[in-house]
C-alpha cells in the first residue's frame, strides 16, 4: 500500500522548511529568513505514531504578483495540493493573519482536501492567543507550535494522521503480481507495456515525459494474475524544469512502494547514466524485487561480444544490485519481450520464499565453519542462531553475541553464501544482528 502524503503550504517565511526539517529529521530543505528561498517542492519520508507518510515541502505562495518564478512556486503547491492526502498549511503567529493567509486558504478550501492549519512561532505560552484569531479561516484544527523548539508538534501530528485514509489492502488477489516499470524519460516503458500486453494500452510517444500518472493495467498470463504499473520517468532533480513532470516522481516512488517486482528499464542506444543508479537504488531501498530491462538492443550496432561488455558494464555500475537478472530486449521488434513475464514470475516466488529455520543454520554453521569471522581488538563475533522473520524481501535476524563486532564484508559474505544456497534470484536480502541476552 503506498504511504499517504502530506504538503506543507503558506506564504513566504512562515517556518515551512524548518517544520519540513524537523518531521524529516535532518536539513533537507534550504532554511534562510529570506522569502521565496524553497521554489520547488522537496520530498522526505516521516513516521509518527507508526504511521508513515511522505512529505512535500513547497515554496512560499504569493498572490497578485506577475512573476515567472511566483508562478512556478504557485504551480508547484498547486500539485502538492492535488497529490496531497492532507495539507499542512502554516501561517506566522507573531505577524497575525494577511490577505496572503486569506487567500491560501480559500485555494485550500477549493482543493477540498483535509487542512491542518499550525500557528508557527508560537514560542512561549503567553503567545498562545496569537493563535485565536485564524479559527475564522474555517478549518477544523487551528494548533500553535513552534517549529524551531518543537512546541505542539505531537498535537499537529495527531491531527494530520487523523486525516489518513484507512490502510486496507488494494483490490487485487494477494497472489498478483504487482510490477513496476521504472526508469528515465523515453527508455521505452510504455512501449514495453504495449510489447507485453499485445495492444495499445498506453500512450507511446518519442517525447520525453509523455506518462503523467502511474497507470494500473490488471491482466492474466498463463494462469498467473499481474498488474503492470507503468510510470512517470525519474529525471535527475536538477534537471526536471517541468513541473508537472516533477509531480510524476511521486507518483513512480509510490508506485514502486506497492510492488512486488521492479523491472528497471535502461536505454541500451544511450547507456547507463547516473541517473540510472538512482532510480535503481529506490527499488532496492524499498525491498524491491528487481529484473535490468536494457531496451532498443535493436538500435545497437554490435558484434558477439557487445552483450558480455554491456553487461559487464551494469554490473560494474550496480555493484548493490548483483542479484538482479538483466534481460535485453527491443519493443520495437518485440525480440526477447516473452521472457519478461517468466522471469516476473521467477523472481516473484524468490521474493516472497521463505526457508526453515534448521536449514538457514545448516548453511550458516558451514558458512562460519569454512571462513570464521576476523577477530576485532581480541574479540570475536558470534553468532548463535539465525531465523527468518518475513518475505518480500527475505530478512533473517541473527542473534549474535555482540553486534558491533560485525563487519559489513563479513555480513556481505554470509549473504553470498545464502544465495549460493537458495539463490534468491532478483530480490535483495536484509541481515539483522540482534544481540542474544545472556
Amino acid at each position: 500500500m503506498s504511504l499517504p502524503v502530506v504538503a506543507i503550504v503558506g506564504r513566504p517565511n512562515v517556518g515551512k522548511s524548518t517544520i519540513f526539517n524537523r518531521l524529516a529529521g535532518e536539513r533537507i530543505a534550504i532554511v534562510e529568513d529570506q522569502p521565496g528561498i524553497t521554489r520547488d517542492r522537496i520530498y522526505s519520508r516521516s513516521e509518527w505514531n507508526g504511521r508513515e507518510f511522505h512529505l512535500i515541502d513547497t515554496g512560499g505562495l504569493e498572490f497578485g504578483e506577475q512573476d515567472e518564478i511566483l508562478d512556478h512556486i504557485r504551480n508547484q503547491a498547486e500539485l502538492a495540493i492535488e497529490e496531497a492526502d492532507v495539507i499542512l498549511f502554516v501561517v506566522d503567529g507573531r505577524d497575525g493573519m494577511t490577505p496572503t493567509d486569506q487567500e491560501v486558504a480559500e485555494m485550500l478550501h477549493r482543493s477540498n482536501k483535509p487542512v491542518v492549519l499550525m500557528v508557527n512561532k508560537i514560542d512561549n505560552f503567553k503567545h498562545s492567543n496569537d493563535a485565536f484569531e485564524f479559527y475564522q479561516l474555517g478549518f477544523e484544527y487551528v494548533i500553535p507550535t513552534s517549529s524551531i523548539h518543537g512546541t505542539g508538534t505531537g498535537d499537529m501530528l495527531d491531527a494530520v494522521v487523523s486525516y489518513f485514509p484507512d490502510t486496507q489492502e488494494e483490490s487485487y488477489d494477494e497472489d498478483t503480481i504487482r510490477v513496476s516499470l521504472i526508469g528515465r524519460p523515453n527508455v521505452g516503458k510504455s512501449s514495453i507495456v504495449n510489447a507485453l500486453l499485445g495492444e495499445e494500452r498506453v500512450i507511446v510517444s518519442p517525447v520525453a515525459g509523455t506518462t503523467r500518472d502511474a497507470i494500473d493495467t490488471p491482466f492474466k498470463y498463463e494462469g498467473q494474475e499481474y498488474v503492470l504499473v507503468d510510470t512517470a520517468g525519474i529525471r535527475k532533480r536538477g534537471k526536471v524544469y517541468e513541473s508537472i513532470e516533477k509531480y510524476s516522481v511521486l507518483r513512480a516512488l509510490r508506485a514502486i512502494e506497492r510492488s512486488d517486482v521492479c523491472l528497471i528499464i535502461v536505454d541500451g542506444e544511450r547507456g547507463i547514466a547516473e541517473q540510472d543508479k538512482r532510480i535503481a537504488g529506490y527499488a532496492h531501498e524499498a525491498g524491491c524485487a528487481a529484473i535490468f530491462v536494457v531496451n532498443k538492443w535493436d538500435a545497437v550496432e554490435k558484434d558477439e561480444k557487445t552483450m558480455d561488455h554491456f553487461k559487464q558494464e551494469l554490473r560494474n555500475q550496480f555493484r548493490f544490485m548483483d542479484y538482479a537478472p538483466i534481460l535485453f530486449v527491443s519493443a520495437k521488434t518485440k525480440q526477447r519481450i516473452h521472457r519478461i513475464l517468466p522471469m516476473v514470475q521467477e523472481v516473484s516466488e524468490q521474493h516472497a520464499m521463505r526457508i526453515t529455520t534448521s536449514v538457514l543454520n545448516q548453511v550458516i554453521q558451514d558458512a562460519i565453519i569454512s571462513t570464521p569471522p576476523p577477530q576485532d581488538r581480541g574479540r570475536r563475533l558470534k553468532i548463535q542462531y539465525g531465523t527468518q522473520v518475513s518475505v518480500k524481501p527475505p530478512t533473517f535476524v541473527l542473534f549474535v553475541n555482540d553486534p558491533e563486532l560485525a563487519h559489513f564484508s563479513y555480513l556481505r559474505y554470509l549473504e553470498n553464501q545464502l544465495r549460493q544456497a537458495f539463490a534468491f534470484t532478483g530480490t535483495p536480502m536484509r541481515l539483522i544482528l540482534r544481540k542474544k541476552n545472556s
